[in-house]
């Protein structure tokens, strides 16, 4: 079984900062592309953030120069560097990644699949 862990989020003021973390664990042969979704109360879950397993980033347009996305393969970790936060920004944020699990027992890698943390509530508010 593949895990996903969200840690981080917590209550912060506009224009200040939060870093998210997200570790995979289990039995895992590769990670892919990994990523950071959100979901504000009443709207649909958006996609906010991706890295590829050779580091490449993309960004909705409403964080570019604000969040980064970054990863450490040894650690199985994504991050999500969240800086001159806005009320806006407020949400649950979900990680997401492409991982292909293995057998425990003989190390062949099962077919690629879509794993979701539980979330972590992310508030911005004065």
């Amino acid at each position: 079984q593949v895990q996903l862990v969200e840690s981080g989020g917590g209550l912060v003021q506009p224009g200040g900062s939060l870093r998210l973390s997200c570790a995979a664990s289990g039995s895992i042969f590769s990670i892919y592309a990994m990523n950071w979704y959100r979901q504000a109360p009443g709207k649909q879950r958006e996609l906010v953030a991706t890295i590829t397993s050779d580091g490449s980033t993309n960004y909705t347009d409403s964080v570019k120069g604000r969040f980064t996305i970054s990863r450490d393969n040894a650690k199985n970790t994504v991050y999500l560097q969240m800086n001159s936060l806005k009320p806006e920004d407020t949400a649950v944020y979900f990680c997401n990644a492409d991982i292909s699990a293995k057998s425990r027992s003989s190390g062949v890698p099962f077919t690629r699949s879509n794993y979701w943390g539980q979330g972590t509530q992310v508030t911005v508010s004065s």
